[in-house]
């Protein structure tokens, strides 16, 4: 919702204070909503930062950022001001109430493979034993996702 670009550069910043430098960043690609498809465009990338914090310790970082820049309480899929997920965590799996480490639906969602088949394709996920590649390649996802231009 809003300013979509304008949204990311936000989360970046922020990111980058918490985290140091962005160490690999995708592209931004528009996409159209998965879950409920009656929904404006979405702008995704991906980013990596290397950190000491616990796993649960970023999720608390990554949803102050969120509040910190507008993002408000709606339903599950609905259109939002921003997202941040995690995704991995190095080779760690996270089982968690409030976060799943890989996170549980990126293998059925080409958007995601396509963020991180462009920044990190041989990176294994832990609990599936594939490559990201493979997952993109593998993915059943046939929602579109093209290069996001100005």
């Amino acid at each position: 919702m809003g300013n979509r670009f304008e949204y990311l550069q936000k989360a970046i910043l922020a990111l980058s204070v918490k985290f140091g430098e962005v160490l690999k960043q995708s592209g931004i690609y528009e996409t159209k909503a998965w879950g409920i498809a009656s929904q404006p465009d979405f702008l995704n990338m991906a980013l990596v930062y290397e950190t000491k914090e616990t796993p649960l310790k970023v999720l608390g970082i990554v949803k102050l950022i969120e509040r910190e820049i507008g993002r408000r309480k709606r339903n599950r899929w609905n259109e939002r001001e921003i997202d941040i997920d995690i995704i991995f965590y190095g080779e760690e799996i996270v089982e968690e109430l409030d976060l799943c480490i890989p996170h549980l639906l990126m293998h059925h969602r080409g958007f995601v493979l396509t963020l991180l088949n462009e920044i990190i394709p041989d990176f294994k996920h832990a609990i599936l034993n594939k490559s990201v590649h493979q997952l993109y390649k593998e993915c059943m996802d046939t929602l579109e996702v093209k290069p996001w231009k100005m």
